[in-house]
């Protein structure tokens, strides 16, 4: 089993409040990928798929994934190229701003690259591909539909497709991102939205009516996030509704959807059923919200579910 997660990482800075910064790295498709390796072990090959430039700061990055277990054979280098950076500052109550620098990324090149026909056939005999609406949005307009035209046929040729639409206000207008995102939706077979994502786009008028809209756009199979709320999952037009457990504590939400992803396809995507599968995507999720930051460490059962 090989699946191709494809994304941006950029370089993060936290905002110490005294002149200095912690650096470290971080996105929500590298989250994903991170945990889904741990999760599935041997079982399953995770390839990241991104644009790097020829830097320091790049050959930091593709160590440390290769430390995670994480295949980067489809990390493209792009010369004179370096990563995006974000910083993060926290007021007196602890709440979290953001501050981006990546207009000239290279991960905002891919599938435009000089490597892009390369990277396509690399993809095309995986199992399956995984992205987020924040991959879309920090793509160039040909790179999306680049990248649309491929999973398309990847589809075709008996690929399967994964898609969170992970919607951030600052990359893009709401009315370009449910536009791309409406598109991302029809070229996928298992969707993994948030309901807060959801409703920003599409002021829906219930849970029901975002699992209707998904399966009026050809998603088989949708796992809708509810925060502390139960997850609902369609599949096959029966809906099911699923319990979350109260976390012992919540210190950080970064990654809680991501993690939560990764759990839920390391047991779905190894024959795990619905109900197994979303119970390990909280368990992975509620480790790491009561930890701060996205990528900390967790403890894992000794086989999947």
């Amino acid at each position: 089993m090989k699946i191709g997660v494809i994304g941006e990482c950029m370089i993060e800075l936290f905002d110490r409040g005294d002149g200095s910064c912690l650096r470290g790295f971080g996105g929500d498709t590298l989250n994903t990928a991170i945990y889904l390796a741990r999760c599935a072990g041997t079982a399953i090959d995770v390839h990241y798929v991104t644009a790097l430039g020829d830097d320091p700061y790049s050959d930091e990055m593709l160590a440390a994934w290769q430390a995670e277990g994480l295949f980067t054979d489809c990390v493209e280098r792009l010369p004179g190229g370096v990563p995006g950076l974000y910083l993060i500052r926290t007021d007196a109550a602890g709440e979290r701003s953001f501050y981006y620098w990546r207009e000239q990324a290279p991960a905002r090149k891919l599938f435009q690259t000089p490597g892009a026909n390369t990277l396509e056939q690399q993809l095309g005999a995986f199992d399956w591909l995984y992205f987020s609406a924040i991959t879309l949005a920090v793509l160039e307009p040909a790179g999306r539909r680049q990248l649309l035209d491929f999973l398309g046929a990847f589809r075709s040729a008996g690929g399967k497709v994964a898609f969170d639409s992970n919607y951030r206000p600052r990359l893009w207008p709401a009315d370009d991102a449910a536009d791309w995102v409406t598109r991302a939706y029809r070229n996928c077979d298992l969707a993994m939205p948030s309901i807060d994502d959801e409703s920003a786009l599409w002021r829906d008028a219930d849970p029901a009516s975002v699992l209707a809209r998904l399966s009026e756009l050809g998603c088989a199979e949708i796992v809708l996030k509810r925060g502390g709320d139960s997850c609902l999952v369609s599949l096959a037009g029966a809906r099911h509704e699923y319990p979350v457990a109260p976390p012992e504590r919540v210190i950080d939400t970064t990654a809680a959807g991501d993690s939560f992803n990764a759990g839920y396809l390391a047991a779905r995507l190894q024959g795990g059923t619905v109900e197994a599968s979303v119970g390990a995507g909280q368990r992975v999720a509620r480790q790491v919200i009561g930890q701060r930051g996205a990528v900390v460490p967790i403890d894992l059962p000794s086989k999947n579910p």
